[in-house]
């Protein structure tokens, strides 16, 4: 199993970044599919969540501002973020979970700076 993340990048605050997240090695359409980040010196936290049936669900802190979204003929999950505030720095992780099995991608990193 491989999930790939990439997108990240140096961006200033307001700006806007997407993520991507390619996935192999698992039948990716029966898999929810969430977005995490690790601010520096902090605990991983989960950003968003799209499920099987595309439902989502977002943190407080990034709704209206960030869009999961899944392509299940491309075995992609794309995180759109909008209005970067200093605080969305991160190294970012896609992960794929299913029957508490979870598989994690290596991380890329998002730095808000001006």
């Amino acid at each position: 199993v491989q999930l790939q993340a990439s997108g990240g990048g140096l961006v200033q605050p307001g700006g806007s970044l997407r993520l991507s997240c390619a996935a192999s090695g698992i039948t990716f359409r029966i898999y929810a599919m969430s977005w995490y980040r690790q601010p520096p010196g902090k605990q991983r936290e989960l950003v968003a969540t799209v499920g099987s049936l595309s439902s989502t669900d977002y943190a407080d802190s990034v709704k209206g501002r960030f869009t999961i979204s899944r392509d299940n003929a491309e075995n992609t999950v794309d995180l759109q973020m909008t209005n970067l505030k200093l605080e969305d720095t991160a190294v970012y992780y896609c992960k794929a979970a299913r029957a508490g099995v979870n598989y994690w991608g290596k991380g890329t990193l998002v730095t808000v700076s001006s």
